[in-house]
């Protein structure tokens, strides 16, 4: 994924899946952007990848230690199958994806 990210950035290719709720309601999700941001960030870019989709730029790192460490885990055969999230991050991942949605959508231009 990183290595087509890199050779094709984004905004240079259209071949990407284009967001089936942007097209549908012309409403940003929370996922809106968060390949360009992605792309960005393999290329250096923070400050662009942060404009483009904050949530997942500010979220990837949490979710990279956390497969890292279940990964640890696989390795040592301390772990006996597929990652499991507690279910209280889950619920405050979701309750921020759904207020991160709302402020983007609104015309305040805070995340745009």
């Amino acid at each position: 994924m990183a290595g087509v990210l890199r050779r094709f950035p984004p905004a240079q290719y259209s071949f990407y899946p284009r967001c089936p709720i942007y097209e549908a309601f012309h409403l940003q999700c929370p996922g809106c952007g968060a390949t360009r941001a992605v792309a960005a960030l393999l290329q250096g870019r923070l400050n662009e990848a942060i404009h483009l989709n904050a949530l997942i730029t500010l979220l990837l790192p949490l979710a990279a230690a956390y497969g890292f460490g279940w990964y640890w885990r696989f390795v040592r055969r301390e772990d006996d199958g597929w990652p499991r999230m507690p279910g209280a991050p889950v619920y405050v991942v979701l309750a921020v994806a759904s207020i991160f949605t709302v402020l983007r959508n609104l015309p305040l231009r805070l995340f745009q």
